[in-house]
């Protein structure tokens, strides 16, 4: 009965505060409007502001949010000493994570950087949920490229940059949708390995190479040798093929411009012509 008692209490205590509230929010903004009638048309330049079509504007009146969306594009009107206002832009926002340095799975410590595109999508909630939605859009984006990266190997993520990039934008969209911001795009942008890993990477990618000449070569000399055979077994098959290949051979002999000719002759008429 005594802890009903003290709640009640309490509950008054807290609707004739609210009460209160009301009733100087109310005498406040009367004042004010009252100030405008008299001081205008001076006082009509002081309440009248203009936002762009990129842009949106959160209002609040005596530290109060006012009710519905934020205004924008165009006019709107402001009392003056009882009402902030903030102006948001809209556009898409693009900025650069700076180089990371990560550890990957296979202890492989690498430095990565990247870039991030977003824009805000809610204005009132960029304004009332986080104090500066800029600056943890940033920090968080710097979080998520290391602990994305930190559960990755190196061969992955030189190879899956774009899988990887697509979840971190997922993620890091997820996170900042109670901000009221839109991640777009997330690029990743280099990965800087130690100077002894890259000549060790070098010298693995020579060696690959000169392996597949050789492979290239051997195939080569493979395929000449076949076909070389293939042409014996036909020229020897047939006594027109040879005497034909033998007068080719006769014929590149003598368009060559030199002092001594080799005539050939066969030995079968060089027994008979010795006979003789």
């Amino acid at each position: 009965m005594i802890n009903k008692g003290k709640n009640v209490q309490v509950a008054e205590r807290h609707e004739d505060s609210s009460l209160g509230g009301r009733c100087c929010s109310i005498f406040l903004t009367t004042m004010s409007v009252l100030t405008i009638i008299i001081t205008f048309p001076v006082s009509i330049f002081m309440c009248i502001k203009v936002v762009q079509e990129y842009e949106r504007v959160v209002i609040f009146r005596l530290g109060r949010l006012l009710s519905g969306r934020a205004r924008g594009p165009g006019i709107f009107f402001v009392i003056p000493c009882i009402d902030n206002y903030k102006i948001l832009d809209l556009r898409t926002v693009a900025f650069d994570v700076p180089p990371q340095e990560i550890l990957t799975s296979d202890s492989v410590t690498v430095a990565v950087d990247a870039v991030v595109y977003y824009q805000i999508a809610d204005a009132v909630s960029s304004v009332v949920n986080v104090e500066d939605a800029s600056r943890a859009t940033r920090l968080l984006a710097a979080t998520t490229l290391r602990n994305e990266l930190g559960t990755k190997d190196l061969s992955e993520i030189l190879q899956n940059r774009d899988s990887i990039s697509n979840r971190m934008q997922t993620s890091l969209d997820e996170a900042t949708d109670i901000w009221g911001i839109k991640v777009e795009r997330i690029e990743i942008k280099d990965v800087r390995l130690p100077i002894q890993m890259q000549k060790s990477m070098s010298a693995i990618a020579e060696a690959t190479r000169d392996a597949k000449a050789k492979i290239i070569t051997a195939e080569g000399e493979k395929n000449a040798a076949a076909s070389i055979k293939a042409a014996a077994d036909i020229i020897s098959g047939s006594a027109g093929a040879l005497q034909l290949r033998y007068l080719q051979t006769l014929n590149s002999i003598s368009a060559e411009k030199n002092s001594t000719i080799i005539f050939p002759v066969p030995i079968d008429f060089l027994s008979s012509f010795i006979k003789n």
